[in-house]
Parts: C-alpha cells; structure tokens; sequence
C-alpha cells in the first residue's frame, strides 16, 4: 500500500488508506483488506441487501445535505468498485477520490457548471488501459478500459444505494480539464457524485419492458 499522509487531502487514490484495517491484514495479499472492508461495519445502520430493492430505488439526486459520509461507507463504495467484471481481471481503471474543496470547485468548472459535483464524496473513474495485458490492438485496449471504468462507476452507485446514500453519474464534462485537476494522462469515464440526499425521491417511471428488449430468433 503506498505511503499515506493524512495531511493530504488535495487528491486521491495515492495515499488512500481504509479507515478500518487489522493488523494481520496484508494489503499486499490479494483480496484479504478487500474481503475485511465489505464484511466489516457500520453496524448501527441496517444495509439493504436486497439487490433488486436497490435498483429500484435509486434515483439521480443533485442536492446533497451537509451531513458527512461515514469513511467507512466510503471504503465500501470503493472495495464495491473493486469487485466489477473487468477485462482479462486486469482492472483496467483507476479511481481518484477528490477530498480538497479548491479542487471540487474546479471540477464545477470542468463538469459544464454543475454546481452539485461539489458532493460530500466525489469519485473520478479514469480509464487504464496500459494495464489490460491482452494482445489486441490498443483500439481495443482501450474499449476494455472504458468498458471496466463504467462497470466499476456502476458498482459504486448500486453500494451507495444500498448504504442509504444518494448519487449522479456526470458523464458531461471537460476531459483535459480534469485530467489537468487531478495531475494525471489519464482520461477521466465518469464523476460519481455521493451523499446524503435532502429528500428522498421516488424511482421514475420506465418503459414498458416489451419495448425495451428485442428478441432473435
């Protein structure tokens, strides 16, 4: 695990550590601190585990109250990232977890002016492509890579949901002025906004199911 300092709050995932970890707990074995996080708290709060429940439920939400997301949610949403399908398992994506205000404020900018991008927990899913290690051409890389940051974004969200938090996906944005932002040559995929909502709101009606699927035969 790299080196963290809690003095720096300006951008992540560098120095992003768990809140809660143990000391026979090995970041550097595979899936052993991942496996701890999403078995682990918060245990005074009921988590819906009905899957199908949370889909239903979730709503895009552009007002967020003050109340702070418990770090411990936050390690979920993010050990929940971690477990989408990716390409070959090579987890072609990477995560930035923007904590500094100065920053936020200019991802508003970045993000067309959305004014609520400046959410309690800001999540900037960028694409990897360098670390798909299959020989396709980097066209397809590439795709993979796009494919494996939208998968993880859409993990995020449906455990957000499930924690009694809300969230919107921002998919309108300036990609050179966040890669600028975040000091990286990464292209950014999506910002996943989280928090608590000001209001609880009810799921939207869908099309009819017949009009949606189309069948062959």
């Amino acid at each position: 695990m790299r080196d963290f300092n809690p003095n720096d709050d300006a951008v992540f995932p560098e120095g992003y550590s768990p809140q809660e970890t143990l000391d026979d707990i090995s970041p550097e074995i595979p899936n052993q601190l991942l496996d701890f996080i999403l078995r682990s708290g918060p245990t005074e709060e009921v988590i819906d585990t009905d899957l199908f429940a949370v889909m239903k439920k979730r709503r895009s939400t552009r007002k967020f109250s003050d109340k702070p997301v418990e770090t411990v949610k936050i390690d979920k949403i993010i050990a929940a990232a971690d477990t989408a399908p990716t390409a070959g398992n090579f987890q072609g994506f990477e995560i930035f977890y923007v904590k500094g205000l100065e920053k936020k404020n200019a991802l508003i900018d970045a993000c067309n002016h959305q004014s609520y991008v400046d959410a309690p927990v800001v999540l900037i899913f960028c694409k990897n492509p360098s670390r798909v290690k299959l020989n396709f051409p980097p066209y397809i890389l590439r795709k993979f890579a796009i494919q494996d940051a939208t998968l993880a974004a859409g993990y995020s969200q449906l455990a957000a949901q499930a924690l009694g938090l809300s969230s919107i996906w921002i998919g309108m944005f300036d990609e050179q002025k966040i890669m600028d932002i975040l000091q990286t040559d990464l292209v950014p995929s999506s910002v996943l906004c989280i928090g608590y909502p000001k209001q609880t709101k009810f799921p939207k009606p869908r099309r009819n199911l017949k009009d949606l699927v189309n069948v062959v035969w």
